[in-house]
């Protein structure tokens, strides 16, 4: 853990206007956000107190706390009894959805270590849900593996898959890529539909990532098939919307030149 005592004294203290419409603590929240962000503040840094920002900004120190509400419940910051306000920047993420890979090799490619934290690993009937995104008869038994997802030990996500046990009968099996070990089994994912929304974390799952209760979430859906279009995977994420973004590649349809 590093601490800055004079952080403030780097600080633009010309960044915040009165003449704006935005109110000053989000204008103070957005300036920070993006001294977080920029890795100008590293992970774990500590922030000056609230009176030597009020300070640096030329602002109250209630507005001062309300900034600092603002990135607490964000999950950018972190407060400690007795010890202050500490960054709390885990790695960030980009992921492309042109290309179907599974957590492992996504942190894999980015030089970050994939880790996991297993829930629990059970063999249940299907539930109604999952028998109908699985295509399959109720009834049918199912692997259920859930964990929390990490990179560089830091947590990222949490996560829900379920395979019918046709494909995956012991889920004690997996102990690392779960599309690794299916590959192993001769069952390759080839293609995905995925549905994502915002959401906000309930207290349990934002304790499990480390975060504030009702921080920003990604919630993502996807169904798995194997390339005959036997449905193979249904998974539930939660991802923290303050690691992890998705971009999407939009091509013009129908020409290769763009309309003057």
């Amino acid at each position: 853990m590093s601490s800055h005592p004079s952080a403030a004294a780097s600080f633009d203290g010309d960044a915040l206007s009165s003449e704006l419409p935005l109110p000053l603590y989000l204008q103070l929240a957005r300036y920070l956000r993006s001294q977080i962000v920029s890795g100008k503040l590293g992970h774990r840094d500590a922030l000056p107190g609230e009176r030597e920002l009020a300070e640096r900004f030329g602002v109250s120190r209630v507005t001062v706390r309300k900034a600092l509400k603002e990135l607490l419940d964000e999950g950018l910051l972190q407060q400690r009894q007795g010890a202050g306000t500490f960054v709390n920047r885990s790695p960030y993420v980009e992921q492309r959805l042109s290309t179907l890979t599974g957590f492992s090799e996504d942190m894999g490619s980015r030089g970050l270590a994939a880790g996991s934290v297993w829930l629990s690993r059970t063999v249940a009937v299907a539930t109604p849900e999952e028998t109908l995104a699985l295509g399959t008869s109720p009834g049918t038994m199912v692997s259920r593996l859930q964990r929390l997802r990490t990179a560089n030990s830091i947590a990222m996500a949490l996560e829900l898959a379920v395979v019918p046990t046709r494909f995956l009968p012991e889920p004690g099996e997996v102990q690392g890529s779960l599309y690794e070990t299916l590959r192993r089994r001769g069952f390759t994912p080839f293609r995905a539909l995925q549905r994502l929304s915002a959401i906000q974390l309930s207290a349990e799952q934002a304790a499990q990532l480390g975060v504030g209760e009702g921080a920003p979430a990604l919630y993502i859906e996807r169904r798995t098939m194997l390339e005959d279009g036997t449905p193979l995977e249904f998974v539930r994420s939660q991802y923290r919307g303050d690691s992890y973004d998705f971009i999407v590649e939009l091509n013009l349809a129908g020409s290769a030149i763009p309309m003057r």
